[in-house]
């Protein structure tokens, strides 16, 4: 037996037990197309369409008010405030403070679309620049960062999303953690769409434990989200 099938097991059986562990949290099964709408696109986090190289970690779906996840995780459901009333979070998570363990290519991965891929089919109706916007609930140092890609490219300029401010609450940000500030530099952070059309958005982990709960792009350099961000708008063809 495969470990992604002892994990579609484990999540089937935690959803008697906690009420609650949609399949899609695991494999993914939306077959919705998102697209941008007066220049913005808005996406929440667990409709993915599919997910994979999920063998050390998983994106889980939280939802509700369960404290747990198929995997023991420390925090408290944060569904209650989050978009939709539901988010996803990467489990297990075995670096909660700085003195775990950091264990590269486990835990932990610099490397962008190596560890727990997201995919999203999403439809640009310019090409552009787009800047992305990511809302996440950070709880402490070890669980704020994350990549994001396009088109199963890892550019740099998508790879290390980085939050510090507003802990143990959901917060937007664009930042890109470098060398010279590693809380995050903004406009850091951002995909070039080429051609107008259908285009695959991918996340992957950085850090276990992060909570993902939306994403917008856009090219907007004025933009701030706040709150749960703009609605989702559907892609009709």
């Amino acid at each position: 037996m495969t470990i992604n099938s002892m994990s579609g097991i484990l999540c089937v059986c935690m959803a008697f037990i906690l009420g609650g562990c949609a399949e899609r949290g695991i494999s993914g099964s939306s077959k919705n197309v998102y697209t941008t709408t007066e220049g913005i696109l808005a996406v929440e986090a667990e409709d993915f369409y599919k997910q994979d190289r999920n063998e050390k970690r998983t994106w889980y779906l939280m939802k509700g008010d369960r404290s747990t996840g198929p995997h023991p995780d420390l925090d408290s459901s944060h569904a209650s405030t989050s978009s939709g009333g539901a988010y996803l979070e990467i489990l297990p998570d075995t670096r909660v403070t700085h003195d775990d363990e950091l264990i590269r290519g486990e835990n932990f991965s610099n490397e962008a679309g190596e560890i727990a891929v997201l995919y999203y089919k999403v439809h640009f109706d310019e090409p552009g620049r787009y800047y992305v916007w990511v809302r996440a609930h950070s709880s402490g140092t070890e669980d704020n960062g994350i990549h994001v890609g396009l088109d199963n490219q890892w550019p740099e300029s998508g790879q290390r999303m980085q939050w510090c401010e507003g802990k143990r609450a959901w917060r937007w940000e664009s930042k890109q953690r470098t060398e010279a500030v590693h809380c995050g530099e903004p406009w850091k952070i951002y995909l070039d769409i080429d051609d107008p059309g259908i285009h695959d958005i991918h996340f992957s982990m950085r850090e276990d434990g992060f909570e993902f709960d939306k994403f917008i792009m856009t090219r907007d350099t004025t933009f701030r989200p706040t709150g749960n961000g703009p609605v989702p708008k559907l892609l009709v063809e």
